[in-house]
């Protein structure tokens, strides 16, 4: 799908790199960006948000290039999505829509579908008179629609509906989440979460020490669902815990974030964060700060942290560890495609776990994949978690509509 990318300068940050983001954005979507139009602005306008004689530009570049999708590197209002879409007679997608767009296709699991689909859902429902044409219009909507409604309420009425039945079977997963954290602090088993901007390397780096075979690709937000391993650290600190998270992106939509806390909450309970760093992404400051702004949002800031340096061949550095002021292990320079530095990461984690309050072996447990070692656990408190009522099929869950891809219309 040829598409139109669209980013205004506001004045903040590195817009380049912003732009440049949105090109790997688009393209993990399955677009194919024909070209970039920019533009400086104090701030956005309210019609149109680019202004309209911006907008008139960007339809002569529609006609031009033969655009089937503009996409705007900001969050539009609905408002400013129906003019432009009104003004532009085509497509108009801003950044939340195309991030969701592309967790829709990367979600696997079915916990990770449920999640998607609510963020979609609730950034939908303040959208529906542009999505739907049916919308506006009385029509007969048997044994749905309540006295006196029109299509538009009775819409609104159904995935008021859906949002409240996924939300509720996301709680009985996070019901499930809580026991299996319970059954590794028994163990005391010690936690680490990897944690980053996407595309950082987390997948390679957790394949590198867990040998798990997670699946990698150079692209933006290749996986989604959280994958956790127990590796055998030497005797004295036995079996530790290691998770592989979402990755992080700026300007990540609240609604996603809101539904991922499932997912995410695997980082706010572990004992410490590896935060994976591109080494030779020249933004790579700003991209920290940005995975920060999220850990706080999820309350996972107060976390200790090592700094991982990825990619350390393509910056032209030498494996290495730097210590605080307090001689903590703080950063540890590496290659997660090549190996280098890997064996200072074990050493710097074994370092972390010796150190961590109520520390100790745990050897009893074999390595492996984290379904045999809670299963015992899991058992506990499965009368618990079966009290709750299921308010969506596994059938109703897959079968439900969701809005549409990039790729549809």
């Amino acid at each position: 799908m040829r598409a139109a990318l669209v980013g205004i300068d506001f004045g903040q940050g590195d817009f380049a790199a912003s732009v440049e983001e949105l090109q790997l954005l688009a393209r993990s979507a399955g677009a194919e960006p024909v070209t970039t139009i920019t533009a400086k602005r104090s701030s956005p306008d309210a019609a149109y948000f680019v202004g309209s004689r911006k907008a008139d530009e960007i339809g002569l570049a529609v006609l031009d290039h033969a655009i089937e999708i503009v996409i705007f590197n900001h969050a539009l209002s609905p408002a400013q999505q129906r003019n432009l879409e009104k003004r532009l007679q085509i497509r108009v997608l801003d950044r939340t829509s195309l991030i969701l767009d592309i967790f829709a296709q990367r979600a696997a699991s079915h916990e990770g579908k449920l999640q998607v689909e609510l963020a979609q859902l609730q950034h939908l429902a303040t959208r529906l008179i542009r999505g739907w044409t049916h919308l506006e219009r009385q029509k007969g909507g048997i044994g749905l629609r309540g006295p006196g409604e029109t299509q538009l309420e009775t819409d609104r009425r159904l995935i008021g509906e859906r949002v409240k039945a996924l939300r509720a079977r996301l709680g009985k997963l996070r019901k499930q989440h809580e026991t299996q954290r319970r059954s590794r602090g028994r163990s005391q088993t010690f936690s680490v979460s990897l944690v980053g901007y996407t595309n950082a390397g987390k997948s390679t780096l957790f394949n590198a020490v867990t040998k798990a075979g997670v699946y990698v690709a150079d692209q933006l937000f290749a996986t989604l669902d959280t994958t956790s391993r127990r590796v055998y650290m030497g005797q004295e600190v036995g079996n530790v815990v290691i998770s592989d998270t979402v990755g992080f992106v700026r300007e990540l939509p609240h609604q996603l974030v809101a539904a991922f806390r499932a997912t995410l909450e695997e980082t706010i309970h572990a004992d410490l964060l590896l935060h994976v760093v591109d080494a030779s992404s020249p933004v790579r400051m700003e991209q920290i700060e940005q995975v920060n702004l999220v850990l706080k949002e999820i309350g996972a800031d107060h976390i200790p942290q090592i700094l991982v340096w990825n990619k350390i061949d393509a910056a032209g550095l030498a494996p290495s560890v730097e210590r605080d002021e307090y001689a903590k292990i703080s950063r540890v320079f590496l290659s997660a495609r090549t190996g280098q530095g890997v064996d200072l990461l074990r050493e710097a984690v074994v370092e972390w776990a010796k150190a961590a309050p109520g520390a100790r072996l745990n050897q009893a447990y074999p390595t492996g994949d984290m379904e045999e070692f809670e299963e015992a656990d899991r058992a506990d408190d499965e009368e618990a978690v079966d009290d709750d009522a299921d308010p969506v099929s596994d059938s109703e869950a897959d079968s439900s509509p969701t809005p549409n891809h990039v790729g549809s219309h």
